[in-house]
């Protein structure tokens, strides 16, 4: 797949930033760039502002029962996901190519010949109809930071904090270079807002 400036990028594991198993390193590396995490909330100029001034001055958010439920189960459903995908678990953090702050984690890397496939993993409370669009910015960051084709996202239904079905659900989302484009520049503004503070 060819970057957004039509030349190929190197392999995505030569720009590896840190590991989230080294969590202080791993922070810290997100907080100075741009992360699949924020992307997800730039949907208008006054998300970019408050994304901002939450990279510049915190958001004292620790998590809750919500996150705490994400984080018990995505072990369980990378399990499924490499068993049924071959897409293995990864908790690395990777930089766009020539782009040190454009930064992603996905939740599994797969490579396949010079394909790269990735996998995006998901609890929710809710039944979707569609899939929500501060995920769908969140893979489209990843695709284009890692120079990805296809992501496969897999989410499980919970009611109280127990899955409702014994598999995750899953679907394939495509590559999409206007809304990469789209993501890139509104990336960059945060980038700009942040480096004038």
């Amino acid at each position: 797949m060819l970057s957004l400036w039509d030349e190929p990028a190197p392999d995505h594991r030569t720009r590896v930033v840190a590991n989230s198993e080294d969590r202080v390193a791993w922070l810290r590396a997100r907080s100075r760039g741009v992360t699949a995490t924020d992307v997800a909330r730039l949907s208008s100029e006054k998300a970019v502002q408050a994304v901002a001034y939450e990279k510049l001055h915190g958001t004292g958010f620790g998590g809750n029962a919500y996150t705490d439920h994400g984080r018990a189960r995505e072990p369980e459903i990378a399990r499924w996901v490499k068993a049924n995908h071959g897409i293995s678990p990864s908790t690395t953090l990777f930089h766009a190519h020539g782009e040190p702050l454009h930064l992603a984690t996905p939740d599994g890397v797969a490579t396949r010949g010079s394909t790269v496939l990735l996998s995006e993993i998901k609890t929710t409370s809710s039944a979707w109809r569609t899939i929500p669009r501060s995920y769908l910015r969140q893979i489209w960051w990843q695709q284009y930071v890692l120079g990805a084709d296809r992501t496969l996202l897999v989410w499980e239904q919970h009611l109280d904090f127990v899955p409702l079905t014994g598999d995750p659900l899953c679907r394939w989302v495509e590559r999409d270079e206007n809304e990469i484009h789209i993501l890139v520049g509104l990336a960059n503004r945060l980038l700009d807002i942040i480096a004038s503070k």
